[in-house]
């Protein structure tokens, strides 16, 4: 976050740039602010944009609108939530980076809530719904600097519901428009919209053409995948020999393997797979049913197909993924040597399936540890011995003395008398992974190595920071299970 001072004092905004008229009110606003009582209401300013551009309202002309509007009614500004490059369509206000912090972690720190117009706000009448519901429930308001919105009164929550159906009409036009866009640029022989697949780029015309040098790559990795070579071996030569990936992040086998078989590698358009339970992509038919061709090949459909037969013959049988994920405390295990994660590798060899914990930095996974359960089953007990009898601490929010100026708002701790031992053992490993990567708790596995046995012998080390009991306190999430 960049932060702008002026005479010792620093504006919140992120991500804009303050000219020295700006820097000269904003010095003077804040001087005024400061003879204000120390009873006065306090405000935290939300300013938003989808896009920064010149066309939009900067986030400064926002920030300083809206502490005008603070002077007016007489609110001390206390913060100022920027979140630039957010969509309201997308991502609701308590999901933000800054505002959802404020909303979530600082409810006692302000009043109300300044915003320049509804739409910075939100743009679902949903997201409206949930944010007045929590306003009331909090003892807080909502106050737009260019609408008439006020939650003290009943017309005024009326007109904030009227201005939000406006604002979700005019997304759900948007949202239409692009729509109807892709669906006509997927049945286009034209590169209308969209990245191209690796392998392409766009000419001066915007047809897309064949990349020389991907091509070779591509035209490389077809010859290596039919000498048997596997694609673990080939993303390390291409990384080695510092291949451009023709995209952000470098190649690793997962990305190499996902461009080997594209589709789109013979000139054909292509679409996200959405049935195959992978990251794949399907070739698109045209109201004929025939392929929509796009560009020219870089591999005919008989070199594709060889390449998708090399690729099989090389392919691991991996079982299916369990849900809630392979490794029960991802996050909490971590390899003694390295520092990484350990994580569960399943393979099944003549229908016998193997399962082992390793680490991603260790040669080898650092030798596994070949019984994942038995480590599992050794980190509850050792975590029950040590955190088990702690009661179990909710934090809840205490609104403050209607019309009181003084009686603010509070976070205060609730316990019914149940302890972490009660709450595992009914809610079961998920319930107390998620408790102990909130405490910041972990747990080092070392693996030493015993001579004529295959498996080494695991020796677990439980770290448990200092403030590891105020971290359990379990935050209850305001706005629910929402979308």
């Amino acid at each position: 976050m960049r932060e702008h001072a002026e005479g010792g004092r620093r504006s919140l905004i992120a991500g804009s740039s303050w000219s020295d008229t700006d820097l000269a009110l904003l010095a003077e606003l804040r001087q005024e602010e400061s003879a204000l009582p120390t009873d006065a209401p306090r405000a935290l300013l939300s300013v938003r944009l989808s896009t920064l551009t010149a066309e939009t309202t900067s986030p400064v002309r926002q920030e300083l609108d809206l502490r005008l509007l603070a002077r007016e009614r007489g609110y001390r500004v206390v913060g100022v939530a920027g979140d630039l490059n957010v969509s309201a369509t997308r991502v609701p206000p308590w999901k933000r980076r800054e505002l959802g912090h404020w909303l979530n972690d600082r409810v006692p720190e302000f009043d109300v809530l300044l915003f320049w117009k509804l739409d910075r706000l939100v743009r679902r009448l949903t997201d409206l719904t949930t944010m007045i519901e929590w306003c009331l429930r909090h003892g807080k308001n909502l106050v737009s600097r260019h609408d008439t919105i006020d939650l003290s009164t009943p017309a005024g929550k009326a007109m904030t519901e009227v201005i939000a159906g406006v604002a979700e009409i005019e997304a759900a036009g948007t949202s239409t428009r692009v729509t109807s866009l892709w669906n006509y640029a997927r049945t286009q022989s034209d590169w209308l919209v969209g990245k191209p697949p690796y392998g392409y780029t766009t000419d001066d015309r915007g047809r897309l053409v064949v990349d020389p040098h991907a091509c070779r790559v591509l035209h490389w990795c077809l010859g290596a995948a039919a000498r048997g070579i596997p694609a673990r071996r080939m993303a390390a030569v291409l990384v080695r020999a510092r291949v451009p990936t023709g995209g952000g992040g470098g190649w690793t086998t997962s990305t190499l393997l996902r461009r080997l078989r594209n589709p789109a590698l013979m000139g054909l358009r292509v679409e996200q797979d959405k049935d195959c339970g992978t990251r794949r992509s399907k070739i698109v038919l045209g109201r004929d049913g025939n392929p929509v061709k796009v560009a020219d090949h870089i591999f005919t459909e008989t070199e594709w197909r060889s390449l998708q037969a090399a690729l099989d013959r090389r392919a691991k049988s991996q079982p299916i993924r369990r849900r809630g994920g392979a490794t029960a405390f991802l996050g909490v295990l971590v390899c003694a040597d390295c520092g990484t994660n350990m994580t569960v590798h399943r393979t099944e060899v003549k229908r016998r399936a193997y399962a082992y914990l390793r680490c991603r930095s260790c040669p080898s996974g650092g030798l596994g540890a070949p019984d994942p359960e038995s480590v599992y089953v050794r980190l509850i007990d050792d975590v029950t011995v040590a955190l088990g009898g702690e009661p179990v601490r909710v934090r809840e929010y205490l609104p403050g003395a209607a019309g009181s100026k003084v009686a603010q708002g509070r976070w205060v701790q609730v316990h019914n008398g149940e302890t972490f031992r009660d709450r595992w053992g009914r809610d079961g490993r998920e319930t107390m992974a998620d408790d102990l990567r909130r405490a910041g708790i972990t747990c080092l596995v070392r693996r030493q190595k015993i001579p004529r046995t295959r498996a080494p012998e695991i020796h677990l080390e439980l770290t448990v920071p200092r403030d590891a009991k105020d971290r359990l306190v379990i935050k209850k999430d305001a706005f629910g299970a929402r979308p």
